[in-house]
Order: C-alpha cells, then sequence, then structure tokens
C-alpha cells in the first residue's frame, strides 16, 4: 500500500489535483480533514469522487490537522491510501440514538476479513461512547481507528461526510477488508491526576450535574477557579476528569456547558464514580510517547494513521510536533486533532480523551522493511528550560498527591478501626442490656414476693433502692443503643399522672439518703402528645441526678404549671451549685467523679429535648439548683 498526503492551503477546491496517476488503482481510501468550513470540504469530495469514482471518501471537520510531522489549523488535508490486498467498503449513519447508529453502521460495513473500521462522528451531538458501544454490540473483534469532528475549538457545530455528502450529525466509516494487511495501534495518554478524589453525585450518562454535590460548573471554579470556568467548555479539554475503566486511566473532557451550570462530556459516566482532576504533563507526554514508537512500530510500516485529542496540540503546541516527527520519518503520516478518540482494547471501543491514537498499515512482508536509524531530538534551549520547570512543577504536584493519599490510606484505615471498635461496643452493649434485663426483673420480683411473705426488711430495702438506681442507667443504655433502629410513636400522657408514678417508683430511693419529695400541680390533669419511653428518660434522669446531688436532709421539689407557650416540668432543690451549666449536658461530663453514674444520662436528655421541640431551662446559685423542660400541651 501506499499513502499519498496532499495539502489543499489556499485552493479552493482539488482541482489541481493530478488524479491521473491514481486512476488505475481498484482500492482507493479517501480522508479528508478540515479546519476550514465544512462546505469546502464537501466540494474538495465531489472532485475526487468525481476524478477516482472508485475511490471511498469520508472526511471530518477538526481542530487542527497533520501532514508528516507538520501541524496545521484552519487547512485542509487529503490522504490518498492505495491498497493492493485490500478491499474498501464505506458508509454513514444520521439518526439521533448514538447507539443505534453505532450498530447500524457496523452492521453496514463489517466483513468476515475486517481488519480495521475507521470511524468519524459529529462532535458536538454524538455520545461517543455509546456509539463505540453500539459498534462492540455487532463487531467487538474488529479494530476501530478515528474519533469525533471538531470546529476549532467553537464546540458549536461539527461536520463529517461520506462520499460527497455532508452531514451534521451521525458517523461515517471506512471498512478495510484483508487476509495481508498488518494493522497494529497504540495510544499515549499521560495526562497526570491531580489533588483528591471527587464522587459524581448526579450524572445522565454523558451529562454531569454535580459532583460531590457541587453543580459541575461551581466544581470547576471551585477547584480551578473562576476564570477557567467561565471559559467551559474549551478549558473542559485542558482539565478533564480522570478515573479508572478496565484497568487502566480514562479521561472524560467536558464538550458543552448546558444553562443548568451542567456539563456534558465526550464520554458517559456513572453516579458513584469516582473521579480527579488532570493536567497534561508534557515532558512525559513527549518521553513516553517516542518510547512507545520505539517499542510498538519498528517492522514494516507504510502508512501512519494519527487521531490525537486536541488538548494535545492546544497544551503542548511548541512539543507537538516533535511528539509525530518519529512516525513522520518512518512512514506517510497524516490525521487530525479530535474531540474524542475511538480505540479498541481486548474485545469492545474504547472512547478515549486526552490521547495520541496511532494506527499503524502496511501490505508488506515485515522482511522487505528496513526501520530508519531513528535520531535523538534535539529542543532549544529555551524549551528545555521550560521543560524543566514542567518537570519539576509535576514533580510538585505528584509528589504532594502521593503523599495525600498515603495519609489518606492511613486515615481510612484509622476510621475503619474506629467504626469497628465502635461497632463492637454497639453490639456488646445491646448484648449486655438485653441480658441484664432478665436478672434484675427476676432481683425485683423476689425482694416484692420476700416482702410480702416474710414484712419489710431494712437491708431488702437498700438492695431494692441499688437495683432501681441500676435499673435507670441500663434503661439509659437501652434507649442508647437503640434509639437509631427503633421508631418511638407518640401518645396523649398525663403529666400529672406520670410524674406522680415515677415519684412512687424512686420514693424508696430518696429515703435510702434521708430525701422527700414535693410534687406540686396547678391543674389535675396535664395531657401532653409524646412518646413514654422519652419521656420517661426525660423524667428519670432528672430525678435520680436530683437524688444524687441534694444535700442530705432536704427535700426535692418537683412542679407543674400551665404556661402561656405550654406545660413547664420543673424539679429543684438545695445542692451543689453547677459550676459548668454549659458542659452540663454533654455526653460523660461529670462535676463529681466520685457519685455513681455514667455521664450519659443528661445527653439522652438533651438530645431527646432538641428532636421534640422540649425547651430545657436551667438555674444554679449556692443555694438551689433548677431544672425546667417546657413542653407544648396536647390538642385535645
Amino acid at each position: 500500500m501506499q499513502t499519498f498526503t496532499i495539502k489543499i492551503g489556499e485552493l479552493s477546491d482539488a482541482s489541481d489535483i493530478d488524479f491521473s496517476a491514481y486512476r488505475d488503482y481498484p482500492y482507493i481510501a479517501v480522508q479528508i480533514f478540515s479546519g476550514e468550513s465544512a462546505a469546502k470540504m464537501q466540494k474538495i469530495a465531489e472532485t475526487i469522487e468525481s476524478a477516482l469514482p472508485q475511490a471511498h471518501i469520508i472526511g471530518t471537520t477538526t481542530d487542527g490537522e497533520i501532514i508528516g510531522s507538520e501541524i496545521s489549523v484552519l487547512d485542509t488535508v487529503v490522504a490518498l491510501s492505495i491498497f493492493d490486498k485490500t478491499e474498501i467498503s464505506s458508509g454513514y449513519v444520521d439518526g439521533e440514538d448514538s447507539f443505534a447508529n453505532g450498530a447500524a453502521l457496523a452492521r453496514m460495513l463489517v466483513q468476515e476479513n475486517t481488519k480495521l473500521l475507521i470511524l468519524f462522528s459529529d462532535g458536538t451531538s454524538c455520545n461517543g461512547e455509546t456509539f463505540l458501544q453500539g459498534v462492540s454490540s455487532v463487531a467487538p473483534d474488529v479494530k476501530v481507528a478515528g474519533g469525533m469532528a471538531g470546529d476549532n475549538g467553537k464546540f458549536v457545530q461539527t461536520y463529517i461526510l461520506e462520499g460527497s455528502k455532508l452531514l451534521s450529525r451521525g458517523a461515517v466509516g471506512l471498512a478495510l477488508h484483508s487476509d495481508e494487511l498488518r494493522v497494529c495501534s497504540h495510544f499515549s495518554f499521560n495526562w497526570s491526576p491531580i489533588g483528591i478524589e471527587h464522587v459524581i453525585t448526579k450524572v445522565d450518562e454523558n451529562r454531569i450535574y454535580t459532583i460531590d454535590d457541587m453543580s459541575a460548573v461551581d466544581f470547576y471554579a471551585r477547584y480551578l477557579g473562576e476564570e477557567v470556568a467561565e471559559a467551559l467548555p474549551a478549558t473542559g479539554i485542558e482539565f478533564p476528569l480522570i478515573m479508572h475503566k478496565h484497568e487502566h486511566m480514562v479521561a472524560r473532557a467536558a464538550i458543552a456547558r448546558n444553562d443548568d451550570d451542567s456539563l456534558s462530556f465526550a464520554g458517559n459516566m456513572q453516579e458513584g464514580d469516582r473521579v480527579r482532576l488532570g493536567f497534561g504533563n508534557a515532558e512525559m507526554i513527549m518521553r513516553d510517547s517516542l518510547d512507545a514508537f520505539n517499542r510498538d512500530f519498528r517492522n514494516s510500516i507504510e502508512t501512519f494513521f494519527i487521531y490525537s485529542c486536541m488538548a494535545r496540540r492546544r497544551y503542548m503546541p511548541e512539543f507537538i510536533e516533535l511528539e509525530i516527527s518519529p512516525y513522520a520519518r518512518s512512514a506517510e503520516t497524516v490525521g487530525f486533532f479530535t474531540y474524542g478518540e475511538f480505540y479498541h482494547c481486548g474485545n469492545s471501543c474504547e472512547l478515549l480523551n486526552q490521547t495520541l491514537t496511532v494506527v499503524a498499515l502496511s501490505e508488506a512482508p515485515v522482511q522487505e522493511y528496513i526501520v530508519p536509524q531513528q535520531r535523538e531530538e534535539k529542543l532549544p534551549s529555551r524549551q528545555h528550560e521550560y521543560i524543566k520547570t514542567i518537570r519539576a512543577l509535576t514533580n510538585l504536584i505528584e509528589q504532594s498527591t502521593r503523599d495525600y493519599e498515603v495519609q489518606a490510606r492511613k486515615l481510612e484505615k484509622q476510621m475503619r478501626y474506629s467504626e469497628e471498635l465502635l461497632s463492637a461496643q454497639r453490639l456488646f452493649l445491646r448484648h449486655a442490656v438485653h441480658e441484664s434485663n432478665t436478672p434484675l426483673s427476676a432481683m425485683m420480683s423476689n425482694i416484692e414476693l420476700f416482702e410480702l411473705e416474710f414484712g419489710e426488711n431494712i437491708y431488702m430495702k437498700n438492695i431494692e433502692a441499688a437495683l432501681k438506681n441500676l435499673c435507670g442507667i441500663y434503661a439509659d443504655l437501652g434507649y442508647l443503643v437503640r434509639k437509631d433502629e427503633v421508631h418511638y410513636p407518640k401518645q396523649q400522657i398525663d403529666l400529672v399522672d406520670y410524674l406522680r408514678s415515677r415519684i412512687e417508683f424512686f420514693e424508696i430511693v430518696a429515703r435510702q439518703v434521708d430525701l422527700q419529695f414535693r410534687f406540686s400541680t396547678d391543674r389535675m390533669r396535664h395531657p401532653i402528645f409524646f412518646n413514654e419511653t422519652k419521656l420517661q428518660r426525660i423524667v428519670d434522669n432528672n430525678i435520680t441526678n436530683a437524688i444524687k446531688y441534694t444535700y442530705e436532709g432536704e427535700t426535692i421539689d418537683i412542679n407543674l404549671e400551665e404556661r402561656e407557650d405550654g406545660i413547664c416540668f420543673e424539679i429543684s432543690s438545695r445542692s451543689i451549685r453547677i459550676e459548668e451549666p454549659s458542659k452540663i449536658f454533654d455526653a460523660y461530663y461529670r462535676e463529681i467523679y466520685n457519685r455513681e453514674g455514667l455521664g450519659i444520662g443528661l445527653n439522652l436528655v438533651s438530645k431527646i429535648c432538641e428532636e421534640e421541640g422540649v425547651e430545657i431551662m436551667l438555674e444554679s446559685t449556692e443555694e438551689r439548683t433548677r431544672f425546667g423542660y417546657l413542653f407544648q400541651r396536647a390538642e385535645i
């Protein structure tokens, strides 16, 4: 095979091309890459179609053209590839469904001995990833190359063509059928992920609405600045989202900004995908591309087709020709800069961004080809200094990112250990509370039976008082371990009757420390709408705290009264002054550590009051301490 490349330049069409040299060849594939205009591309195609009716023609608008080692913009390049042992077919699709387009084009073009599909899709409305999934659904084993059309970074309207038919949407393709043609492909990525991982939180195929619950545009503004965000989608090509897919990193570049501050990307993503922002490492791009050439393209290559991301040209304009020149010195080289590159890996097609994809073709036997001597690339001193700076900054960013990841893994490990410890603690408490209820109930029942048979006994009264304190502690623990798992329904409760029953329950405990209760109410009934379990935690914790801290021989006053804004439950007594009122509701805080208790009671009370809208009042002086709770009255 042979490929002839022609740069149209200032010519209005292809009429000056001498087609006589190609008329006798039956198998001709033509690719037209135009950064000028769709109309000019179509006119060139019409001229070629008229002069070479046996030729199969496809074309695309671009973000730059490649001819040999030269890079151009706003120009038009024509590649005529002549084959001796390879048959060619071409076709187009123009439906709205990207998957259906891919499947239909593959069914149209693929034969038993198809070696390569060269496909161009429109770059502004086509979902490239879905399109390739359609191709893979029909021809999973056929190599694919090509890319999405460009429009010089405007992201307004791209065009493709097949024959002389111009299309504003859909896809076109060339298929190469042969038992002799050898096809080798490679891609270079070398965009480095930077910073922390972020999570896609709302997405519909290739349209991302939110990242970390921020709009996609706000995400770019937060991490790259307002100036970058304002210039989207053009700047999104230079700073893509990078994620791991099929064991290698792939990039997704923004191609459209929508009115709701969502961004459309060249490929699909899913909710929950973890991504990082990326930047182009120019020095690594250069080095690895040369390494790839020396490793993969050393045998009998007759033509290179290069389909490279627009970001590589825009991000490193001084180096892109150096990246391409090793190919151009070895064989005829031609291609264009895309809005997304098509690549075949394993048994599926992949949409790539930020990559340089290369397809090497040859019909010649391997032994007929002699690899030319590769010379070391020489850069001007100014470029050397620039590369040194880029290398230093790149190393700084990447090492900082690695250090962060190490710290993040350590922190994650510590958090997992803490969560496991906390989970084990909850499980232990749950079992401990459950297993303790039975013996506590048995002891209380036996005390009652003993007193019925033998009468009251001072020792039994002491045991009963201690058990009631213990029951209160276990009731708090039981509520603590179950509160997030159990629904606590509300019911109408008369606070007057309820407080009398709890005072009666704790009277024996109060008498053990020479205390008594004095209960007063301004009404016979005070109904509230509340959950009884939660109410018991409020009442019991306040009564037991009053018993613990009231001076011996004093009276604990419990009062209920109607107020304009609700029903106030107050409990007060002469006791030690509270020195840190702001801390008294904190978990595990106790002002006097030699008193019994866990320091969790008032913290539970505080959380319940916050959940149920109960106002807490606290007043503590040298003379008296008063806790007040304002409940909403029940509607009767």
